[in-house]
């Protein structure tokens, strides 16, 4: 029996495809064990978004070659795939590179008999026309699940290098889609994020005739015991027809994240986004005004190449005025392989860090608020874990809250209700409403 370790860096498309390496590697009779652990096999699913994480990549895998010298390490993930040579620079000893468009293959590549020599899986990822398949059995230690229906974007912004590592947009046939859910649901899962490189152009280059749309009925109609939500979606792609889904059906949880990355049009159509500052705020406040209750999360960049201070006043004004919940900030970051990483006029350090600064002290006001404006109100709180500093029950209620209560360990893995009742240092608190437990028995 083989010892198979594995490690993430980055999105949760990769954590799905290692729980989908995972499963494979059981399904043959392998072990898996902790990445800090003595093994047989080290995989490592990289990531290279930023240059840092790139960098975090590299030392990653540097660190377990010097460590593991006998073992066999597999590297995978976008890293790999934009710089196999520089990973091969890397190593003293036989290193498996594996491409994204041969991600299915990793298993039966890393049990290969004999010794662990060169073995490079990449292929051309543009050309790559169907999604790997990798089915997923179960997430270990986890209460929701990730559903990958969706990989590879074509939509070429300035600063991002995943149209280059990740291929042409590619969709999980219905079939398939459904059979992971039904396993799933089979497993005991009580939520389910559905997820991708870009969520919106499901279907487009399948035969048939599916949409985001239609996918997301047929999810939410099928499973009705089943929580869903989505991991992210661009504004051009939020419309009437997802709002009625979300209104119509009481398992689509009322949290969306839309991407806005600037609030300033002349910085949009440098970085290659498709919509307008006010088309976009069009769509926060359609959200908005259709679910009142509704988080709705944002992406921001700061410290664009060119970004002048009026644009990153406009950025910060947009955000503050519309009704968004939370915030990821994030700087720039110079990605070489990127048309962004070309321009001219690329701010200083120091420049970036207090323009996110600014964003990030914007993001906790922006979370105060909202958590705030329910307290007194009851939510649907799917307990994850016990939190090890507080010893309460914690879990995200529907519209993403993250709540800690009182409670016992009965409760773990279970949706119940709690009312929001105080705030802490940011952090919600709340009680079960234990006669609403009651009434709710059975869909505990």
């Amino acid at each position: 029996m083989k010892k198979i370790a594995i490690t993430t860096l980055g999105c949760k498309v990769n954590q799905f495809e290692s729980a989908g390496f995972a499963t494979g590697f059981e399904a043959l009779g392998c072990e898996m064990v902790p990445f800090q652990a003595t093994a047989d096999v080290y995989v490592i699913n990289t990531c290279t978004v930023t240059a840092k994480a790139g960098q975090q990549s590299r030392q990653l895998i540097r660190r377990i070659l010097h460590a593991h010298p006998e073992a066999r390490i597999v590297v995978t993930g976008c890293y790999a795939q934009m710089d196999p040579e520089t990973v091969l620079g890397l190593a003293d000893q036989p290193v498996t590179i594996i491409g994204n468009g041969n991600k299915h293959r990793l298993v039966e590549a890393a049990l290969a008999e004999g010794p662990p020599d060169l073995v490079m899986l990449m292929g051309q990822i543009r050309r790559k026309k169907e999604i790997c398949d990798l089915p997923v059995s179960r997430f270990r230690g986890r209460t929701r699940a990730y559903l990958r229906i969706q990989d590879g974007c074509d939509n070429f912004c300035s600063y991002c290098i995943v149209p280059y590592t990740r291929g042409r947009s590619r969709s999980l046939p219905l079939a398939a889609v459904l059979r992971q859910v039904k396993t799933f649901v089979d497993q005991g899962y009580r939520e389910l994020v559905v997820t991708g490189i870009n969520v919106g152009k499901y279907g487009l280059d399948l035969a048939e005739r599916q949409s985001i749309y239609s996918l997301l009925d047929r999810i939410c109609g099928d499973f009705p015991q089943l929580r869903m939500r989505l991991s992210s979606i661009e504004p051009t792609e939020v419309n009437d027809l997802l709002l009625e889904l979300m209104l119509r059906h009481a398992n689509f949880m009322p949290h969306l994240h839309i991407p806005l990355q600037s609030g300033d049009d002349e910085v949009l159509a440098r970085m290659n986004r498709r919509y307008t500052r006010s088309e976009f705020a069009a769509v926060i406040q359609l959200v908005h005004r259709i679910l009142p209750s509704a988080a709705i999360g944002c992406d921001v960049l700061g410290g664009f190449p060119g970004e002048s201070e009026q644009a990153a006043e406009n950025t910060y004004q947009l955000l503050a005025e519309l009704p968004v919940s939370y915030l990821h900030v994030f700087p720039y970051s110079r990605r070489p392989g990127t048309l962004a990483a070309t321009f001219g006029q690329q701010l200083p350090g120091p420049v970036k860090d207090a323009r996110v600064q600014r964003l990030r002290i914007l993001d906790a006001e922006k979370r105060k608020r909202f958590y705030q404006d329910q307290i007194g109100q009851t939510h649907r709180v799917l307990v994850e874990r016990r939190n090890l500093k507080s010893g309460l029950l914690q879990g995200f209620s529907e519209n993403y809250m993250p709540i800690l209560f009182p409670g016992t360990t009965g409760l773990l893995r279970r949706v119940v209700p709690v009312r929001l009742t105080a705030m802490d240092h940011g952090q919600p608190f709340g009680g079960v409403v234990d006669e609403l437990l009651e009434e709710n028995q059975g869909n505990g």
